[in-house]
């Protein structure tokens, strides 16, 4: 598919008056937008909007935010005026392989309008994050095995990569670890550290970052190692600096590590299922992340369809069960968590459907409102304050 016949299929939608500002807002309280990326093909067109109040967890659908071939992951700018998505595509500006696309975020009613896409010169691209500067927009290639770096114009747009690394090798798992499988990439606080998961190479490679020059580096030393078949997929840092989490999709395992932010070192000190015990189904993991508090961790179960609720002790930064909560969907892809810690966004992606959930501050368990939203194949939650 050419990436040309991506770009005219972008489009925004008319913009709407912006509603009243509300008085008296406590901090947490101010309104969200709510992005959501899909696969295409179906009924879905792209990328979706939804408002969420935090104080209520009440989620409102706001129709398509912008059309899209396969942004199945996002991320936001921290400016907040520009999203990118990855493109799971076959050909990008003539060149094999997927793409990053850059769109603006139109400020009154969060609609979306198309700037450009580059490639990220490897197969299915599954992850894209924006480092801290917001200067380079970094992606993970799932079926390339590979990591790419794209700078970021003071316009919003996607410059070619700065920067590629391809990993080599093999895993213990004959049919899903044949080769390298990047499933994901992300910076520490002080954007000196890219931590890429590999599903096939049963680790987490660990590079120097330099966001000036867009380049990765390979540290010393230059990986953490898990145990063989574990398969990691996403990756989250404790807001402590201190300890990381890594979800393991073919074991079902979160790997819990200390971390060095001097010297970039991952040490493992914990591995623990995501699973019930006695549980002997089919299923995999996919997104972790930990609860704006740090009291608590999440990670979702796809066949399980659960989401995993751990407790986080405040010293070791180890993991306790606390919960398995049903999804009240099939293939629970990803989720957000509102920055207040109040609201839980699940995406099941093959029953078409975002589950709002409320978290217990006290216990980080979660209890359904008894809201949905249809959105066709939801893959990834981003959210982002409205500016009323």
């Amino acid at each position: 598919m050419m990436w040309v016949s991506f770009l005219l299929g972008c489009s925004m939608i008319i913009s709407a008056v912006p509603p009243e500002s509300k008085s008296g807002e406590a901090p947490g309280d101010q309104p969200l937008r709510v992005y959501v990326g899909t696969y295409t093909g179906g009924k879905s067109q792209g990328i979706y909007l939804l408002e969420l109040d935090p104080a209520t967890s009440v989620l409102t659908p706001k129709g398509l935010a912008g059309e899209s071939v396969n942004p199945s992951f996002l991320a936001i700018h921290p400016t907040h005026r520009f999203l990118y998505a990855v493109a799971e595509v076959n050909d990008v500006n003539g060149k094999k392989g997927g793409g990053v696309s850059a769109f603006t975020i139109n400020q009154a009613d969060g609609t979306l309008t198309a700037l450009n896409g580059e490639s990220t010169q490897g197969a299915g691209p599954c992850y894209v994050t924006v480092d801290r500067e917001g200067k380079n927009a970094l992606a993970a290639n799932y079926s390339g095995g590979s990591a790419a770096v794209l700078p970021i114009q003071a316009d919003g747009k996607v410059s070619p990569a700065s920067a590629f690394v391809q990993h080599e090798g093999k895993g213990a798992d004959p049919k899903r670890q044949d080769k390298p499988h990047v499933h994901s990439i992300n910076l520490d606080a002080a954007n000196r550290f890219a931590f890429v998961a590999d599903l096939g190479l049963d680790k987490v490679f660990v590079y120097r970052f330099d966001p000036k020059a867009g380049t990765l580096t390979p540290n010393d030393p230059p990986f953490a190692k898990v145990a063989p078949g574990s398969g990691p997929r996403h990756f989250a840092f404790h807001p402590d600096g201190r300890h990381a989490y890594l979800i393991n999709e073919m074991k079902s395992t979160v790997t819990v590590f200390n971390y060095d932010p001097e010297q970039g070192v991952l040490t493992e000190t914990q591995t623990i299922s995501t699973l019930p015990e006695g549980f002997d189904g089919v299923s995999w993991t996919a997104e972790v992340q930990v609860h704006p508090s740090g009291k608590f961790l999440y990670g979702s179960n796809r066949g399980h369809d659960s989401i995993a609720v751990f407790a986080i002790d405040p010293q070791s930064g180890k993991l306790s069960t606390v919960a398995h909560e049903p999804t009240l969907g099939k293939n629970p892809r990803h989720f957000g968590i509102d920055p207040s810690g109040r609201t839980l966004l699940a995406a099941n992606q093959d029953s078409d459907n975002i589950v709002v959930f409320r978290i217990n501050p006290e216990t980080g368990r979660l209890q359904p409102t008894g809201q949905q939203v249809e959105i066709p194949k939801p893959v990834c939650v981003k959210m982002i304050p409205i500016n009323k």
